[in-house]
C-alpha cells in the first residue's frame, strides 16, 4: 500500500480537496447531513470566520496516499481560550478520515507536533473551531445529527484513542418526544412545581419581542456570555462572533420558542429553541457541483411548502450564576417545553449539548423525562517535557 504523507494545505487545489473531502468520505451514509457550501466556506475562511480573524492561529493539513486524499485535520492555538482559562494548550479540529489507523495517527501526530513545537503543554479536540461550533467525537448515538451538531463514523473514537489521546470531557444531548412527554404527564407535573418556584422566588418569564429584535438580541448577547462564563472550555464570544451567531441562528429563529427569565425584574437567563433545519438539508443534500441557488429552492420546498421539520433543537440556554439556586433554569425549560407541545408539528426535541460535569442541568433534563441519546467526547493528549 502506498505510504501516507501528511502535507500542510498550501494552494487552492489542495484546499478544494480538503473542502470537498466529507462528501467523498460520507457518500452513501444514511445519517450524514451535508452543510450548505457557503456555510462551510465561511467556517473555513480565515478572513471571514471571526475566531480565525481575531484570536486564532493555525494550519490546515491533509493526509494523502499517492494522489488520493484520505483524511484532514487542523492544528491551532486559541489564544483567547488560554487567556480566559489560564491554560497553555492547543487544539485540533476538522478531523475527518477513513478507517485507516496509519492515516489517522499521522494526522493526529502532525497536529500534536505542530502544537508541541510552539511550546504548549497539551492538545485537545476536536473543535471546529470553538465551543460555539462543532465539538467532540460522537461516541454514542449514531443517528442523524441535529442542526449545528457534528457527526462521524463509529470508528473515530478507536482511531483517536489509538493515537494516544484520552478522554477530557463528555458532552450529552438529551431527547424528549411528544409521546414521551404526554405519557409521563411531564407538563402537568412540572407546571405545579414551576408555579410554586416562580411565586416563591419572584421569577417571571416572557417571550422574546419579535418587534424589537435588535434590543432583544443585545440582551441575549449579554446573558449568553455571563451565563456560560465558568463552563469548562467556554470562552466568551467577541461582539463579531455574537453577531455572526445571531445572524446564523436568525435564519431559523422562531420567536414563539425563545424566552427570557427575570428575577425581581432583573434579567436572569434565557432559552432558545430553533427548528432542526438539518431535516431539510438531509433531503436537499447540497454538494459541490450543484449551484447553491438550486439547493436553496429545494430547501424552501421542504421547509415551507411541504415541511419535513418535526424536531426542535434547544441549543442555547443559560442562567446567570447569581440566580442559579432559584430554579430559573427549570422554569425556562418548562416554558420552552410548553411552547413545543403547543406546536402540533413538533414531535421531538433535542437539548444539547450539556457538559457531563454540569450536574444541575443534567438533573433538570432527566427530571423532565429526557433521555441521553447522544454523547460527544473531547479528547486530550499531554506532552512530556
Amino acid at each position: 500500500m502506498t505510504p501516507v504523507v501528511v502535507r500542510k494545505i498550501e494552494n487552492q487545489a489542495e484546499f478544494r480537496a480538503l473542502f470537498e473531502f466529507p462528501w467523498t468520505l460520507y457518500k452513501g451514509d444514511p445519517y450524514w447531513v451535508p452543510p450548505l457550501l457557503s456555510m462551510r466556506r465561511d467556517l473555513l475562511d480565515k478572513e471571514k470566520n471571526p475566531a480565525w480573524a481575531e484570536y486564532m492561529e493555525g494550519d490546515y493539513f491533509a493526509a494523502w496516499r499517492g494522489d488520493q486524499i484520505v483524511g484532514t485535520i487542523v492544528a491551532f492555538i486559541n489564544h483567547r481560550h488560554n487567556e480566559f482559562h489560564n491554560e497553555h494548550v492547543g487544539w485540533f479540529g476538522l478531523f475527518e478520515v477513513y478507517d485507516d489507523a496509519e492515516a489517522a495517527t499521522a494526522l493526529l501526530t502532525t497536529a500534536a507536533e505542530w502544537v508541541r513545537a510552539r511550546g504548549y503543554d497539551a492538545i485537545r479536540g476536536p473543535q471546529t473551531f470553538t465551543t460555539h461550533e462543532d465539538c467532540g467525537i460522537l461516541v454514542d448515538g449514531f443517528t442523524r445529527p441535529v442542526l449545528l451538531m457534528p457527526y462521524n463514523y463509529p470508528y473515530y473514537a478507536r482511531l483517536v484513542e489509538g493515537a494516544g489521546f484520552h478522554k477530557a470531557m463528555d458532552l450529552y444531548s438529551f431527547h424528549l418526544s411528544r409521546q414521551g412527554a404526554q405519557e409521563h404527564h411531564t407538563g402537568d407535573r412540572l407546571k405545579r412545581l414551576t408555579d410554586a418556584v416562580m411565586k416563591r422566588n419572584k421569577i417571571t418569564v416572557r417571550k422574546i419581542d419579535a418587534r424589537n429584535l435588535q434590543a432583544e438580541f443585545a440582551l441575549f448577547k449579554e446573558l449568553y456570555n455571563a451565563a456560560w462564563d465558568k463552563n469548562w472550555g467556554f470562552v466568551p464570544m467577541t461582539p463579531r462572533e455574537l453577531d455572526a451567531m445571531v445572524k446564523s441562528l436568525g435564519q431559523f429563529f422562531d420567536a414563539d420558542k425563545a424566552f427570557f427569565g427575570e428575577v425581581n425584574g432583573r434579567p436572569a437567563g434565557f432559552v432558545m429553541g430553533v427548528p432542526d433545519f438539518n431535516q431539510v438539508l438531509h433531503k436537499v443534500y447540497p454538494r459541490p457541483g450543484v449551484p447553491e441557488a438550486f439547493s436553496l429552492l429545494k430547501a424552501l420546498w421542504h421547509w415551507k411548502i411541504r415541511p419535513v421539520i418535526d424536531t426542535v433543537r434547544i441549543p442555547l440556554m443559560g442562567v446567570k450564576e447569581e440566580f442559579r439556586e432559584k430554579g430559573v433554569a427549570a422554569v425556562l425549560y418548562y416554558h420552552v417545553l410548553e411552547a413545543l407541545l403547543a406546536d402540533p408539528h413538533v414531535q421531538h426535541s433535542d437539548s444539547g449539548w450539556i457538559l457531563e460535569a454540569n450536574e444541575n442541568m443534567v438533573s433538570i433534563a432527566l427530571s423532565f423525562g429526557c433521555t441521553i441519546y447522544k454523547t460527544h467526547r473531547i479528547y486530550e493528549r499531554t506532552f512530556d517535557r
